[in-house]
Parts: C-alpha cells; sequence; structure tokens
C-alpha cells in the first residue's frame, strides 16, 4: 500500500514565481506517477497594504521597483522562466493589481471540495495570462461562472466573514514559521523547499522522502511472526 506524501504549497495569487512553481511541482508529479502526493494550498499576501478595490497597476510597480523601466527589465528573468515552464505571461494586458484577501476565500472554499488546485490555476491563468482584473467583482463573478460556481455562491463567498478569519489565520501562522516570501513548499510538514525550484529538486526530493518513508516501514519481527 503507498503511504501517502504530502505537500503543503503557501503562495499568493498574484505572484508569478508561484505560477512557474506551481508548473514545476505538477512536472515533477507527473514523473513520479508510483507515488501518491496530496497537495494543498495555504495563503499568503505579498501586499497586503493594497487597497480592496486594487491599485493601478503602473503606479504600484513603479512604487515597489521605482521606475516601470526597472519592473520590465526584472520582469525579464520571469517571462523567461515562464516560457520554459510552458506559461505565457503578459504583464502589458494587466492594468490593476488586487488585494488577494478575498480570492483566497475562493481557494479556501474550493480546497472543501478538493479543487483548490484547479481553481489556483485558474486564477493564476486569468491574472497573468489574460489580463483578467481580478480587483472587480464583477470580473470575479463571470471567471467563477465559467468555473462553476453560481453567482451567488461567488458573492457569499468573497463576503464570507468566517473564511476571511481562516485565511488570516493561517497567513499568520506561516509567517509566524518564519516564512516571508513565496511559493514556498513543505513536504510532510517536515522538509521546507523556498522558491521555484526546477522540477528536477522536487523530483528529488519527493523521491528521498518516499524512501524515508519506505525505510520507516521497512520489514521487522513481531512477536507472534511465524518467520522469526
Amino acid at each position: 500500500m503507498k503511504k501517502k506524501i504530502t505537500v503543503d504549497v503557501v503562495s499568493d495569487v498574484v505572484c508569478p514565481w508561484c505560477y512557474i512553481g506551481k508548473r514545476h511541482l505538477e512536472k515533477a508529479l507527473e514523473e513520479l506517477p508510483e507515488l501518491e502526493v496530496e497537495v494543498n494550498w495555504h495563503p499568503f499576501q505579498l501586499d497586503p497594504t493594497v487597497p480592496e478595490e486594487g491599485v493601478n497597476k503602473v503606479e504600484h510597480y513603479t512604487n515597489k521597483f521605482g521606475s516601470m523601466d526597472r519592473f520590465e527589465m526584472l520582469s525579464q528573468r520571469v517571462l523567461q522562466a515562464g516560457e520554459n515552464a510552458g506559461i505565457a505571461f503578459d504583464f502589458d494586458q494587466i492594468e490593476r493589481v488586487p488585494n488577494t484577501l478575498k480570492l483566497h476565500n475562493l481557494l479556501h472554499e474550493a480546497q472543501k471540495e478538493g479543487r483548490a488546485t484547479e481553481l489556483k490555476g485558474f486564477l493564476l491563468s486569468s491574472y497573468f495570462e489574460k489580463g483578467k482584473d481580478l480587483s472587480s467583482v464583477d470580473v470575479i463573478v463571470e471567471l467563477m461562472e465559467e468555473f462553476g460556481w453560481s453567482s451567488l455562491r461567488t458573492l457569499e463567498t468573497l463576503e464570507n466573514q468566517e473564511a476571511s478569519y481562516w485565511v488570516k489565520q493561517e497567513i499568520r501562522h506561516y509567517q509566524n514559521l518564519g516564512i516571508s516570501g513565496v511559493p514556498f513548499f513543505i513536504i510532510n510538514q517536515k522538509y521546507g523547499l523556498s522558491g521555484a525550484q526546477p522540477s528536477e529538486v522536487f523530483v528529488e526530493a519527493l523521491a528521498e522522502v518516499s524512501n524515508k518513508i519506505k525505510e520507516e516501514e521497512a520489514d521487522a519481527c513481531s512477536i507472534d511472526d511465524p518467520n522469526c
């Protein structure tokens, strides 16, 4: 019987390296079909000071990087890494940077039905590849209808104070563990990998954890074992 390996991923929705890291992890899992791996998604906000209505992209990136020229220079590495991972980043289409707290509410709800991985990829693609305004409730409702949720369910989830409470608690928990940058991957609640590691690093780490599980479950004699 295969022992399940858990991978807890701490990430944000408007984080390009989180998108790249997700793709790298997925590629690694494709290369290890013999392993049973459960991926769980956990919230993080890279910039909780962004207003609820979002902020203009140019204003945000100019404040963060000093100028749009510097942002465009730094983004070249992201664009290349994205292309290598099969992601067509299109920063030109993005007009607003959202506050991601309520987006994490959606992921919190989707996790309950085992669709958080699917929704995470959908939101990342919608924002980074299609330039969807994730600060607009109308846009989010439209996207979630495409995802299969009713507008009522989406609106209720966005405003769900209990969900927001648990999202904030999780964010605080991982900050208290010392996580200050994302993506961050925790394998079997023991081994941490920081950043969008190459897929081969994930393959090596998961294989090593699997081998440790096998060692822990190696044959041994019990009191009633007729072979001992």
